[in-house]
């Protein structure tokens, strides 16, 4: 198993996925800029602006060449010779009752044959209901059952860890599962660990169905649409001050326009905005926080 043959499977994922969602919107179509990093590689950003999806970006990419100094020293890698695959999601609805979902499956490896798997799937929704908190769970969990008992519990764990708003101590959303540098560690191989990356790529389409089918015919007030575009803003900040993923695309020159794909259309910013008690949103901000066993 190559990492050729491991950035052609995610070119698929990416076809594919785009393929169901133009299907699932009705009306928007992908718009695709092919791009060259300078330092080597490059990638395909799809992006689509619909009926259903506000914004949504599915892209791909397969770079390498010579880490910067501080991320070699971050991941502590003593070779600085890298290859980096992956796809990465985030869609952006229109209706704030249908929640923002993001996934991201990505292969690193080094010249001198260090390699691991990354990613995984996170909801988050403008307002938390339970019953589809825990669908999204179960269904997480079983694909990662399929795989390893441990898997979810660990990668349900780091998911809440990974996806925290420290400065606003609040969870960006109801989490889902993350994982990272997942290699040959207990007894793992190259292609049990690709086979698992596989099964979340092939997740994605289901789940993201089952949350639009509970929730694309709610209506919704000029109140609600106001409290997305706050907590679209919330959003914001995770990406820009948290997200690693981010972080790791600018510091190694990637392309600026693919990287920031993953901000809304709009979102707003109230000065100590505080939601009324017994109100919907409030109730939303009492979910947003570690530890939920939403199973």
């Amino acid at each position: 198993m190559t990492k050729e043959n491991i950035a052609t499977w995610f070119q698929g994922l990416q076809d594919d996925i785009c393929q169901e969602l133009e299907a699932l919107d009705g009306k928007g179509k992908f718009q695709e800029d092919k791009w060259q990093r300078p330092g080597g590689g490059g990638g395909r950003t799809r992006l689509i602006e619909g009926d259903l999806i506000e914004r949504g970006g599915v892209n791909f990419s397969a770079v390498h060449g010579d880490l910067p100094d501080n991320i070699a020293a971050a991941l502590k890698i003593p070779d600085k010779q890298f290859f980096a695959t992956g796809v990465s999601i985030v869609l952006h609805p229109h209706s704030p009752l249908v929640p923002i979902i993001h996934m991201n499956v990505r292969f690193f490896e080094t010249s001198n044959g260090l390699w691991w798997f990354g990613g995984g799937i996170d909801l988050t929704p403008h307002y938390v209901h339970p019953d589809d908190s825990k669908l999204f769970h179960q269904k997480l969990k079983g694909t990662c059952d399929a795989h390893h008992a441990d898997y979810y519990p660990k990668f349900k764990v780091w998911a809440d860890d990974y996806f925290y708003v420290r400065h606003r101590k609040e969870t960006r959303g109801i989490g889902g599962i993350f994982f990272d540098r997942l290699g040959e560690q207990d007894g793992f191989t190259r292609e049990s660990r690709f086979d698992f990356v596989k099964a979340v790529g092939n997740t994605f389409i289901p789940i993201y169905k089952e949350q639009v089918a509970r929730n694309i015919d709610r209506p919704f007030t000029e109140k609600e649409k106001k409290w997305q575009y706050i907590r679209r803003g919330r959003y914001v900040e995770f990406n820009l001050v948290w997200d690693k993923g981010t972080k790791f695309g600018l510091d190694t020159d990637g392309r600026t326009e693919s990287i920031l794909m993953s901000m809304p259309p709009t979102a707003n910013w109230v000065y100590n905005h505080q939601p009324e008690e017994g109100t919907a949103e409030r109730e939303t901000l009492g979910y947003l926080k570690k530890g939920i066993n939403w199973i």
